[in-house]
């Protein structure tokens, strides 16, 4: 993507990210482009023999795609008639739609067709003929002429009330159809009453969930807000929060569990409900896994709370470099859209390579078969391994972004002269740093995609007698997802040394790995209480939203178990807060290694300044001091507890 610099002589004085670079790992660039060249050609192969209509809106047994004009099929009688009026598929014999023949009406029938008087007077006062399309209107009410049956030329009867689902008629009434014409699913949900009721409630609840999800925003913008002007003080503020917050939520459950209880013990069982009983259950079960949780959070932020003093100066410049760009902010919401339009490409292209083949008569049933051409899941495959690849290359791109804006801010001494340093991140990163993206995002692909694998055979497996077999797969996957793990954290702090110093992927790791292994007491203890406030800040944000949707949903008398859509809720409100918090956290990963780069660098001396600020600067004196005092001290014994903390921060 970019021309390779030639060498030229560097300035000691010149910043590390203002130094000339080349571009990177132009290898791995040129195979992912080549890679996404395959996955051009597999859509215009798609779009070209594939017809998504076909499955959006479906055909019927003549090859004609409802609800469009269509084009002539040679040797199948009533292709390509145009079907813009008849927008829906109508089978014949809805208990048996696999080998059913199907046509295309205009109106799915809304009440019961008894007989074929009932069928002709449907068709006479709405339009919409359910018969074949060479049937003609003196035959619909002639059994022996037109015969109702599976294959036609007339549906089979009684025809039951039917709505239109996805373009495709289907019985809207259960109980009139008979178990024979549902799925297992819809039979289940028929037998459970109380699966019946959660998606009721859910029916009933959506629109407050949805304003909870812009409660939950609204409240991530706020912990953004607060971080953002006031570093230093939302430290603290954090774990108040999470306390209050999850001790509120915790007796907001244990109340209402009180109450219920109280409610049952005063009523008389003839006279109970197996609602309130299941409720009763339900509210136990989450006040006591509320109440341990609430307890391990207050442990563990006591244990922690000592150590809030370098969170405190590190939040403090992540603050001050978020305040010079407030543009990275917006980085998860590009990401987010860049995300999007390739999800929206990547299920496009599928759908037409799902549709992709022959349409075909069948001389038996002298109905159109489809059939799929040759050796197309392999293409399934390819674009499988599009899909994840792409997906991490896009979320690299904006941590490299992220983790060059940081660099160029941190290693810039008078910080009033910087001007678009987002801007001159992409930059670099589109002229330089693509081909290490690619090869990060690769190496994640290369162990995603197999334990994804191994995870859809463990699937298959469940009903197996084999435990060995199954005890495998577990291991293998829980190694995989750990790997993946170690690989991701390497992968971001090699973009970090990438953007700092522009070297390849490889030597970048490795600078990487072995800055964090020279600093590793340090910089594990910055990680460990960064990351756990930041995740104390999205605990907030869910606490809170929660708390609020238990309010709401509580006073909503059509709502019987609300305990579901609040937890939905508050997924949503941790993946909201998690997209922007999320952004601090690696502004904060990012200015740890800048800080190790920078002491490995620098050491303070006339020429070798350093580049961190004063605030940073004296706490690094003071830990410096204080892992002196402990090694002079470690040979009697005498450390003291300050000492101790001092080397642990």
């Amino acid at each position: 993507m970019g021309c390779c610099c030639a060498e030229q002589k560097e300035p000691e004085s010149l910043s590390p990210v203002k130094k000339p670079r080349g571009c990177t790992d132009v290898i791995p660039l040129v195979v992912f482009l080549l890679f996404w060249g395959g996955m051009i050609v597999i859509a215009a192969f798609a779009f070209v023999f594939g017809d998504a209509d076909r499955l959006i809106y479906g055909f019927d047994s003549h090859g004609n795609v409802c609800g469009r004009k269509n084009d002539f099929i040679a040797n199948i009688t009533y292709s390509g008639i145009d079907m813009t009026s008849r927008e829906y598929v109508f089978y014949f014999d809805v208990k048996n739609i696999m080998k059913s023949r199907t046509i295309c009406v205009r109106q799915c029938p809304p009440q019961t067709l008894e007989n074929r008087d009932d069928v002709w007077q449907f068709a006479e006062t709405t339009g919409s003929f359910l018969c074949d399309y060479d049937v003609i209107d003196s035959e619909y009410t002639q059994e022996l002429v037109a015969p109702s049956n599976v294959k036609g030329p007339c549906p089979v009867l009684p025809v039951p009330k039917q709505a239109a689902l996805l373009n495709r008629c289907i019985p809207s009434d259960i109980q009139e159809v008979g178990s024979q014409v549902m799925s297992s699913v819809f039979a289940f949900l028929n037998e459970n009453d109380f699966v019946q009721t959660v998606m009721m409630d859910l029916g009933n609840a959506w629109r407050f969930m949805i304003l909870l999800a812009f409660v939950a925003l609204l409240l991530a913008l706020v912990m953004v807000a607060l971080i953002h002007w006031l570093a230093s003080f939302i430290v603290y503020l954090l774990c108040v929060i999470a306390m209050l917050g999850s001790i509120a939520g915790t007796a907001v459950l244990w109340w209402n569990y009180a109450v219920l209880k109280r409610k049952l013990d005063n009523t008389l069982v003839e006279q109970t409900l197996v609602s309130w009983c299941t409720d009763e259950d339900m509210y136990l079960i989450f006040s006591i896994v509320a109440t341990v949780l609430t307890v391990i959070l207050l442990l563990i932020i006591l244990v922690m709370f000592k150590r809030m003093k370098l969170t405190v100066a590190l939040f403090g410049e992540a603050g001050k470099a978020i305040r010079s760009m407030p543009c990275i902010m917006l980085q998860p919401f590009y990401t987010f859209f860049a995300l999007f339009v390739f999800l929206v490409f990547w299920v496009t292209v599928m759908m037409f390579l799902n549709t992709a083949g022959t349409l075909t008569k069948d001389p038996e049933t002298n109905q159109t078969l489809f059939k799929k051409l040759n050796n197309i899941n392999s293409l399934w495959w390819y674009y499988l391994i599009g899909l994840i690849w792409t997906s991490e290359f896009i979320l690299a791109c904006q941590q490299m972004v992220i983790a060059g804006a940081i660099a160029s801010w941190y290693f810039t001494r008078d910080k009033s002269k910087l001007d678009g340093v987002v801007g001159k991140a992409c930059c670099r990163l589109i002229l330089h740093h693509l081909g290490t993206v690619a090869l990060g995002s690769l190496i994640i692909t290369l162990v995603k995609l197999p334990r994804l694998i191994l995870m859809w055979m463990q699937e298959k497996l469940k009903k197996s007698d084999s435990q060995c077999a199954k005890c495998c797969l577990k291991g293998c996957i829980c190694c995989l997802c750990c790997l993946e793990k170690c690989l991701v954290y390497i992968n971001h702090n090699a973009y970090t040394v990438t953007a700092i110093k522009g070297s390849s992927f490889c030597p970048a790791a490795c600078t990487a790995f072995n800055t964090i292994f020279s600093n590793a007491l340090q910089v594990a203890a910055i990680n460990s209480v960064g990351d756990f406030v930041l995740f104390l800040g999205k605990i907030g944000v869910t606490a809170l939203t929660a708390f609020i949707g238990i309010l709401i949903f509580q006073r909503q008398p059509d709502v019987n178990y609300y305990a579901l859509p609040v937890f939905i809720v508050c997924v949503f409100a941790f993946f909201i807060a998690h997209c922007f918090l999320s952004v601090y956290e690696m502004v904060i990963d990012t200015l740890f290694l800048c800080f190790c780069e920078d002491r490995n660098m620098n050491d303070g001396s006339p020429g070798k300044e350093y580049y961190m600020e004063k605030s940073l600067q004296q706490f690094v004196d003071t830990s410096t001091a204080a892992l002196t005092k402990l090694e002079n001290s470690g040979k009697t014994g005498t450390a003291t507890e300050e000492e101790m903390l001092g080397i642990r921060a």
